[in-house]
C-alpha cells in the first residue's frame, strides 16, 4: 500500500471556499489561509448545537503497536457522510515534537486523512507558534517585573510561570537563566515544557469566546510575592498584550478530509500532560454545522477520555451521544504479553489475556453513561476466529462491535461503523454524563476517585511538594477546581511498562500545579515529563525536502 503522504498528494483537494460555502458560512466568515485552509468567525447557535450528535472516539491504552485513533475518527466521519449523515470532525492540531520526534504527524492514515496533511502537520496556520510566542513573551515580562522590583516589597519569591518551545529536547527540562551578569536578568532555576503543555493551550482550548480567553489569561497564577500573596497576570496588567498575539490563532481551522468533507483542527494539548481534547470553539462548530460532530480525546479512556468528560463536557455544557473505542488485534496481544514480533500471528491465548484491557475500558465508558463501540482496526492477517472471539466477548460485556477498515478503505471501509453509531444515536435515548467526582470534593478525593474508580488502583499518596501545593490551592480557594492527572499513557499506572489491567496498586502524585486560567489542577503522577525526550532514531532523520516536495512525513 501506498505511504500517507503518496495517498495525500494524489488527492484533488476542493478550494477551501467550497467547504466554508456547503457549511452556509458567509464570505466575511472566512479568512483563508492559502487555497486548502481557512480560519472561521461564528456565533454560537446554542440550539443548533443542542440538536448536534457528538461522538467521541477514545482508545484502549496504547503500546508500540498504536489503535488508530485519529484515522478511525476521520474513517467515522467520512462513513456517515457516505450514509447521508451530514457529518464533520473535529481534531486536535500535531505538535512537532512528536511529528519530528517519535509518534510521527496527527492527520490520519491511509484513505483517512484530514488535508493537506503536509500543512496540518508541520505549521499549519501558526496556532501553535502563537501560543508559544504569548507564552514566552508572559515569562519574559514576568522576568522583566522581578529585573525591575527585585529588592522592592512587590519582588516575587516565587515565579510559576515556564518557557515553552515546541520540540522535543530534553535539556531544557531544567535550566538557569539569567547568567552572566546583572544586566542579564536575575539567576534562576527554571525550564521549558512543550507548548502542548502550556497553560495557554489548555486556556485557548478551554475558552468560548475573546473575552472568557481574556479573563482566563488574567486569571493565570503566575508566582508569590514575599508577604505570601498570589501574584497573577492581571497584576501584571498584560492580558490585552496576550489576547492581540493570540486572536487569530482562537478562531477554528477549516480544512477538509481525503473524500472533501468538512473537518475542524484546532488546538493540541496532550492527553498525559494536559487536558488532551481540541477547542470548545472547534466542537461546538462541528455540532453547529454537521448533524454528526466526531471528535477524539487523546490516548485511553483512562487519560484524554476521562478528562473529556470530566474537565471539557462540564466546561462546554456538552455531552456525547455514543462513544467508540478504538483497537487493534495488534494491540490486544501486546497487553496479553505475547512478543512484539509474534503480534500478526494468531495467538487466542495472548488475546484472551489483553482483553482484559478493553474490558476496563469499557467499562470505564458506561460508567460514564456511554453506549460503547468498540471499532476493531482490521489488519488482513486478522483472523475470523479472533474477530468473532471479540465480537462475542464485547456482546456479553454489554458493548457493541464494528469492523473499521477506514485506513485502507476510506469512507466505505467505515460504514458498518457508521451505520451502528446512528442506530445507537437514533434508538437510544441521551444520557447524563456520571462524572468521577463532584467539584466540591476536596482535591484529594477528585484524585482518589479518579485512581480507584478509573485506573482501579487502591490508594493515592501525596509527595512533599504536593503537600505543600495543596494547602496554598486551598488558601487561594481553587480547591473546587476538577483535577487534570498528568500521567504515563501507556499504563493505568504511573510505571509505564506495566501492560494489561492492573488493580490494587498506588499513584504517587509528585506535585499539584493550579492552572487557575484554564480552570482545573494538574496533579503530576510520578515521573511524567513535561517536556519529551526524542528516541535514538528519531523521525526526522527520514523526514527530507526532495525535489520540491516532501518526504518520510507520516
Amino acid at each position: 500500500m501506498k505511504s500517507d503522504i503518496e495517498i495525500a498528494r494524489e488527492v484533488k483537494l476542493q478550494h477551501i471556499q467550497k467547504i466554508a460555502t456547503d457549511l452556509g458560512l458567509k464570505d466575511e466568515q472566512i479568512e483563508q489561509y492559502g487555497k486548502y485552509k481557512a480560519k472561521i468567525t461564528f456565533a454560537f447557535d446554542e440550539e443548533k448545537i443542542a440538536k448536534g450528535n457528538l461522538i467521541l472516539v477514545t482508545a484502549t491504552t496504547p503500546n508500540k503497536s498504536g489503535s488508530g485513533k485519529t484515522t478511525t475518527s476521520v474513517a467515522l466521519a467520512q462513513g456517515l457522510n457516505k450514509i447521508g449523515k451530514k457529518a464533520i470532525v473535529a481534531l486536535r492540531e500535531p505538535s512537532l515534537g512528536p511529528c519530528f520526534g517519535m509518534k510521527g504527524g496527527a492527520a490520519g492514515g491511509g484513505y483517512s486523512q484530514v488535508l493537506p496533511m503536509e500543512d496540518i502537520n508541520l505549521h499549519f496556520t501558526g496556532d501553535f507558534h502563537a501560543i508559544t510566542s504569548a507564552n514566552n513573551t508572559l515569562a519574559a515580562l514576568v522576568d522583566n517585573y522581578q529585573y525591575y522590583n527585585k529588592s522592592t516589597p512587590n519582588g516575587l519569591k516565587q515565579i510559576l510561570w515556564r518557557r515553552v518551545l515546541d520540540v522535543n529536547d530534553r535539556s531544557l527540562r531544567y535550566m538557569v537563566s539569567g547568567l552572566n551578569g546583572s544586566t542579564n536578568g536575575i539567576p534562576t532555576e527554571t525550564g521549558f515544557d512543550i507548548t502542548p503543555a502550556s497553560e495557554i493551550m489548555a486556556i485557548l482550548c478551554l475558552s468560548t469566546s475573546l473575552d472568557d480567553l481574556r479573563k482566563r489569561i488574567e486569571n493565570i497564577l503566575l508566582g508569590y510575592k514575599y508577604d505570601g500573596s498570589p501574584f497573577y497576570v492581571k497584576n501584571l496588567g498584560v492580558a490585552g498584550a496576550l489576547v492581540t498575539l493570540l486572536k487569530d490563532a482562537f478562531q477554528p481551522n477549516l480544512v477538509q478530509t481525503i473524500e472533501g468533507g468538512a473537518a475542524f483542527i484546532h488546538g493540541g494539548p496532550f492527553a498525559n500532560i494536559a487536558h488532551g481534547c481540541n477547542s470548545i470553539m472547534a466542537t461546538k462548530a462541528a455540532l453547529q454545522f454537521g448533524d454528526y460532530a466526531v471528535t477524539e480525546a487523546g490516548f485511553g479512556s483512562d487519560l484524554g477520555g476521562e478528562k473529556f468528560l470530566n474537565i471539557k463536557c462540564r466546561a462546554a455544557g456538552i455531552s456525547p451521544k455514543a462513544a467508540v473505542l478504538v483497537t487493534t488485534t495488534q494491540s490486544i496481544k501486546l497487553h496479553g504479553k505475547v512478543d512484539e514480533k509474534l503480534i500478526k500471528q494468531p495467538n487466542m491465548e495472548g488475546l484472551k489475556a489483553g482483553i482484559k484491557n478493553v474490558e476496563r475500558h469499557i467499562e470505564n465508558l458506561q460508567q460514564f453513561g456511554q453506549t460503547v463501540i468498540v471499532a476493531l482496526n482490521k489488519f488482513g492477517f486478522d483472523t475470523d476466529e479472533e474477530i468473532n472471539f471479540i465480537q462475542d466477548w464485547c456482546k456479553q460485556k454489554g458493548a457493541e462491535f464494528a469492523i473499521n477498515e477506514g485506513f485502507a478503505k476510506g469512507g466505505d471501509g467505515a460504514i458498518e461503523l457508521a451505520k451502528k453509531v446512528v442506530e445507537i444515536v437514533e434508538n437510544n435515548p441521551s444520557k447524563p454524563i456520571h462524572h468521577t467526582y463532584e467539584l466540591n470534593d476536596s482535591v484529594e478525593e477528585k484524585i482518589k476517585k479518579i485512581v480507584t474508580n478509573v485506573y482501579k488502583g487502591s490508594s493515592i499518596t501525596l509527595g512533599k511538594n504536593a503537600k505543600t501545593s495543596l494547602k496554598k490551592i486551598i488558601d487561594l480557594g481553587a480547591d473546587k477546581l476538577p483535577v487534570c492527572i498528568a500521567k504515563t499513557q501507556f499504563s493505568f499506572t504511573e510505571n509505564a511498562a506495566q501492560v494489561g489491567a492492573a488493580e490494587g496498586f498506588n499513584i504517587n502524585i509528585e506535585n499539584l500545579v493550579l492552572n487557575n486560567g484554564a480552570g482545573f489542577i494538574v496533579a503530576v503522577a510520578g515521573e511524567i515529563m513535561r517536556m519529551p525526550g526524542l528516541p535514538k532514531e528519531p523521525a526526522a532523520m527520514v523526514i527530507d525536502f526532495v525535489n520540491g516536495e516532501i518526504t518520510g512525513l507520516s
